[in-house]
């Protein structure tokens, strides 16, 4: 709880820091004392601080969180724990209870009278959070119609009302089913429309993956959004085993299997587009984990220019792409669009005189021209008789999801040394690291090096919110270092571009993604090295000597062109070897 004395420092910071003019601050403060009215809304509504303001003065300055009040679902009998009257009276609204602590979004977060007022009411003890007057009122006006104990005529009116939003466009979902349907946790109608809620949701947010979490006394729900996990709802540990289950209806899973991890897909239709869903779960002692992998396959595909990549490092690829044969292998973890530069890289070269055959896991993208099956365990047809199945269609460019084992690699070499060009992916760290791990898998040494015609390792970093990037001073020192790592010569007046935060990207500062590289293309002393089984060190530095840019330095250069953040390339990259 933040006392009274506390108030009277935060009034000052806020002077101090710029954020409020001293002479607006004591109007405001006059005002507040005459009318009771909550200081904060004093000087919003006189324009005296923006909102933006006020949530970064928060959120810095205080360390109290910034609750983004679209982003959740919020269970009815948590938002009546505070009565309506209270809740717009003072501009607060509950969105999470665990244990004896009720979590709730406020207007003001440090009125120590609302939050005594409101743990004497509830008898919780209260975590503050901070929130935008329009986002509180929005939700009170959503749930509390839900909540309400509503006469037979209204109670679809409410209902309704209150998801079209967030359902709009799912035509499989009958939205006037809702009318009848109230509100609670054993209504089997409305956990299939809670479900569809958080999967059209995540669609919304331009989310890749959805994570369902079982946790002690709460089902956590997680969208990865830029490569970035975020909370964006809690729900009540009873609608668990519900929520789990319909998932494994609707992917066709065993929905009374909970001791071992399962796979399994699920389609839905949304406007214009089908979209796939690919289910994995996964038992945790607090219960069955899902994720969901949002596969949209009628999404805009995008073109080697698309990516990013910095002009060198594009030059290169597409005139490596352009080779009749060889392997070209694209590499990094998962999440890194792998996928995405190999798609990429198809379209750049598609002809209608060529003959593209991919074998994938799953088919991501469709493109035309481009004949595109998927791999499918069950019936027994996997990358590797896939591949050799399509060695067999005439093809003159393969692509292959991804090379797992031996027998897949070695069908692949194979095909480029018989004239072939073929391009996958491999999980590696960089771009030397593909050379030991296909002889890791048994390929010969000799094989590997005089089939692979280009090695290119990936990482994608988010991107600076445009609407709110700007410059900061950063000390020279700093500078020159990070001009000396990314191998470029030093320029006048360089600034460094961060993202202040917005309600466009969330108040993350970063919005969307771009793909930072290292392309290795072997020479004739590569191959040889290769053939020795020199180390991937050796290899590395090898490269390095002949120009190549690693992962990190081709990150700073993005840093210095005002592209990403110096956090961003350290999050995704490790320190290069010396």
């Amino acid at each position: 709880m933040v006392v009274r004395k506390e108030r009277d420092l935060v009034v000052k910071a806020l002077v101090e820091e710029g954020y409020v003019d001293k002479e607006n601050m004591q109007n405001a403060l006059s005002e507040h004392k005459k009318t009771g009215e909550q200081l904060v809304n004093i000087l919003l509504k006189n324009e005296w601080v923006s909102q933006k303001d006020i949530l970064e003065f928060y959120e810095k300055k205080l360390k109290i969180s910034y609750a983004n009040l679209s982003n959740y679902l919020i269970e009815h009998k948590i938002v009546k724990t505070i009565p309506e009257n209270i809740a717009r009276k003072y501009h607060v609204i509950a969105i999470l209870k665990v244990k004896n602590t009720l979590s709730v979004a406020m207007l003001d977060p440090i009125d120590s009278f609302v939050i005594d007022s409101l743990r004497m009411n509830t008898g919780a003890a209260i975590k503050p959070l901070v929130s935008t007057k329009k986002e509180i009122t929005e939700a009170i006006d959503k749930y509390y119609n839900l909540v309400d104990s509503p006469t037979e005529e209204t109670s679809g009116t409410n209902s309704l009302k209150s998801y079209k939003n967030i359902l709009h466009g799912v035509k499989d979902l009958d939205l006037k089913s809702l009318e009848s349907v109230e509100l609670n946790e054993k209504g089997g109608a409305q956990v299939i429309k809670l479900v569809n809620m958080i999967m059209e949701k995540a669609v919304d947010f331009g989310a890749s993956d959805i994570h369902i979490e079982p946790d002690e006394g709460v089902l956590r729900t997680r969208f990865r959004i830029d490569g970035m996990l975020e909370e964006v709802m809690s729900l009540p540990k009873t609608l668990e085993a519900s929520v789990v289950s319909r998932i494994k209806v609707i992917s066709n899973l065993d929905i009374a299997e909970k001791r071992v991890p399962q796979d399994g897909r699920v389609k839905i239709k949304s406007v214009n587009k089908e979209l796939d869903f690919r289910v994995s779960t996964f038992p945790t002692v607090h219960g069955e984990k899902v994720v969901l992998r949002i596969l949209d396959k009628q999404s805009v595909l995008f073109t080697l220019d698309d990516l990013g990549f910095s002009k060198d490092i594009q030059s290169q690829f597409s005139e490596v792409i352009e080779k009749p044969n060889g392997i070209i292998l694209v590499t990094g973890p998962t999440g890194s669009g792998k996928s995405t530069t190999l798609y990429a890289a198809l379209d750049r070269i598609n002809s209608i005189n060529k003959n593209i055959v991919t074998i994938e896991d799953p088919v991501e993208y469709q493109l035309p021209l481009v004949n595109q099956s998927q791999v499918n365990p069950k019936a027994g047809f996997n990358f590797a008789n896939g591949l050799r199945s399509i060695l067999r269609q005439d093809p003159d460019i393969v692509m292959v999801g991804e090379i797992r084992d031996y027998e897949t690699a070695e069908i692949a070499i194979r095909a480029a040394l018989t004239g072939h060009l073929v391009f996958s992916t491999v999980h590696t760290n960089d771009s030397a690291g593909a050379v030991t791990r296909l002889i890791d898998m048994g390929v010969e040494p000799f094989l590997v090096a005089s089939s692979i015609i280009c090695m290119m390792a990936q990482r994608l970093v988010r991107k600076i919110c445009p609407h709110c990037k700007t410059s900061v001073n950063i000390k020279k020192q700093v500078l020159d270092k990070i001009f000396s790592l990314a191998k470029v010569e030093p320029a006048d007046n360089q600034k460094i571009y961060v993202g202040k935060g917005c309600e466009a990207c969330k108040f993350t500062g970063y919005k969307g993604r771009i793909s930072i590289n290292e392309i290795l293309i072997p020479d004739e002393d590569i191959r040889e090295l290769i053939v020795v089984k020199s180390p991937t060190s050796r290899i590395k530095r090898a490269s390095r000597d002949r120009g190549m840019f690693t992962l990190r330095e081709d990150g700073l250069r993005k840093v210095l062109a005002g592209v990403t953040t110096v956090e961003e390339v350290l999050r995704v990259t490790q320190m290069d070897e010396e």
